[in-house]
Formats: structure tokens, sequence, C-alpha cells
């Protein structure tokens, strides 16, 4: 039984963003979050050595001025930070690119794939070149085809020169498990990983989030109430939203949300549909990108959103990371 609709509040279902290949290109910037991020203000835990290590290995990356794999006569084709969620992987990621001189891209993995596979490979290699560094954000291993797409990627922007900064996308449970996922990503990037400087960044989620934890259903009326305090308001039936998804290439989530202060989701209900939750997953990485704030109705809370049976399966990492933003946008107001 559908819920009344939230009134007073945009639809996100009206909205048709389009963009071009050279605006796909334009934005791939560090999100607003991390835009003062800095080597200076990052706060290494000094129950972490490996965290001021991995400061310390990060700024030489960028001045290329130490250590044996920045010699002349073979140059490092990059650095991979390798840890947990929470430990500060892409505000060193985002310091990198601040402090890199060169033309610089800067995006997630997704954003990556889903660039490629809107405009075609050799279009993003031709696109690509013309960048001194790419940072990839949360790289991953979870997905053959989009690991080899990344991996043949790399091999050939390394070859015209790139220089690439990485970070992995490690969840809670696998902490401890040896070098994190370094000796996967060495494996899958078919070469080129074994030439990248690994950094293991230990630590402990500084948020303390618990990928675990219930985010909270409201009444209609708790929603109108909470609308009533934001600003650029945005509302969406869950399965017009999902709708919406199946409709839009990935790369243009972004520019979806574009315009949206705070977002108000109705009739939320347990997906059973893989290919559905995965692009829930993209969206909510853009709407965590920007910090929107989300509030939900229906009959399971967003962070309940996904199967145990997906939750057990081969894109767990995806679906824990996804509960943890669900978990901290559901907090903000």
């Amino acid at each position: 039984m559908l819920e009344q609709r939230i009134v007073g509040a945009n639809s996100l279902p009206s909205i048709v963003p389009d963009l071009s290949p050279e605006e796909l290109i334009r934005q791939l910037l560090p999100p607003p979050e991390f835009t003062a991020a800095r080597f200076e203000n990052y706060r290494p835990d000094a129950n972490f050595p490996s965290q001021k290590a991995a400061v310390e290995i990060s700024q030489q990356f960028v001045t290329g001025k130490k250590g044996k794999l920045f010699s002349k006569t073979e140059p490092t084709p990059g650095v991979y930070l390798d840890g947990g969620f929470g430990v500060g992987k892409t505000h060193l990621l985002a310091s990198i690119w601040h402090a890199y001189s060169g033309k610089k891209a800067f995006g997630s993995f997704l954003e990556y794939t889903s660039l490629v596979g809107y405009i075609g490979f050799q279009t993003a290699v031709s696109e690509l070149s013309k960048f001194a560094l790419i940072c990839i954000d949360e790289f991953e291993l979870d997905d053959p085809g989009d690991t080899m797409l990344m991996s043949r990627l790399l091999k050939e922007l390394s070859i015209k020169g790139v220089r690439f900064a990485a970070t992995s996308n490690t969840p809670p449970n696998a902490l401890g498990q040896g070098r994190f996922a370094a000796e996967d990503f060495k494996r899958e990037i078919q070469g080129l990983g074994e030439r990248f400087e690994i950094v293991s960044v230990d630590g402990e989620d500084y948020r303390h989030r618990d990928t675990h934890a219930d985010s909270r259903n409201l009444t209609v009326a708790e929603l109108q109430d909470w609308l009533g305090i934001q600003s650029d308001l945005y509302t969406s039936d869950f399965p017009e939203l999902l709708k919406l998804l199946s409709t839009l290439h990935p790369t243009k989530f972004r520019r979806l949300i574009a315009s949206v202060g705070a977002f108000a989701l109705t009739n939320v209900y347990q997906l059973e549909d893989q290919v559905a939750a995965l692009r829930l997953v993209a969206f909510v990485d853009r709407m965590y990108e920007q910090q929107i704030p989300i509030r939900t109705s229906g009959t399971v809370p967003l962070t309940k959103v996904f199967s145990e049976t997906m939750l057990q399966g081969g894109y767990r990492k995806k679906y824990l990371r996804a509960i943890s933003r669900i978990g901290a946008l559901c907090e903000l107001y």
C-alpha cells in the first residue's frame, strides 16, 4: 500500500540530467568534503605509526625526491593506499591531488569504469592521457570485468607517462588479514601493480560508524517537519527512484543530484534485484560525496535495504560501504 506522498518538495524523478563527454571529464574532482584536505591537516593516530608513514610516502610521491621507485630510469607509476574504513585514505588521496602541480583528475573507481563504458575505451584513453596524475578512490577488486577493464586502462595510460594514486576499499571484517587487499591488487593489476608503492594504513574508523547500525524510518508527518527546516528539498518514492536510476548511466548520477540540498525517500523496502541494488550503491556514493542528508519512510530502514544474501555475496564490500554511508547521511542535518 502506497504511503501519502510528501508535498512541498521538488521531485527528483523530474530531473533529466545530460552531460557531454567533456563535462564528464571536467567533473573528475575531489568531492566537496575534501576540498580543504591537505597533508598538513591530516591527523595521524599515534597508536598507528603506519598513518604517519603514509603521509610521508604520499608527500614523497608528489615530490618524487626520495625512494628507489623514484629513480630516473624507472619512475614509479603509482602509490596505493591500502586500509580499512575511516583511516583517512581519501583525505590523503585528495591531499596528493591538491599538492600535485600538473594536470590531474580525481574520481572513484566506479566513476572511471562508468566513464569508459559511456565514452568508449579508446576515447577514455585519449582524454585521460592528457592528465599527468589520475587519482582513483576505492579501487574495487570484487568485479572481475571492471578490474580487468581498469587494469587495461592503467597499462595504456602508464605507457603514456601518466602516474596514479589509488586507495583500497577493504571492509572492517577484513582488517588484520595480512596486508589488507594489497596482494589482490598486485595480482589483478597484472604486472603494473608490482610497480606501485603499496602503503598499508592501519587504524580504527575515526568516525566509529557501525556498518550494521540501523537508520530510522520516519512517518510522513515527521518527514514533512524535517523538510520544513531544510533548503533545496527533493523527494522521491523508492520505486520511482529505482526506475529513474535504471534509465540513467551512472556517470550522470552526480549531475542528477547537483541541486539537491536534502532528500526524502518514501516507501523504502528490501531489494531482491541485485542490479537495482548496485545502482543504488552508486547513487549512495554520489550522495555521500556531496554530503546530502537523507530521511526515509517505508517497511524497512534504508540501512536494511540489502538482503542478507547480498551481504554474504560477491559484492559484500560495496554493500557494507553503502550501509555505512547511508547511516551517516541519515544522521546529517
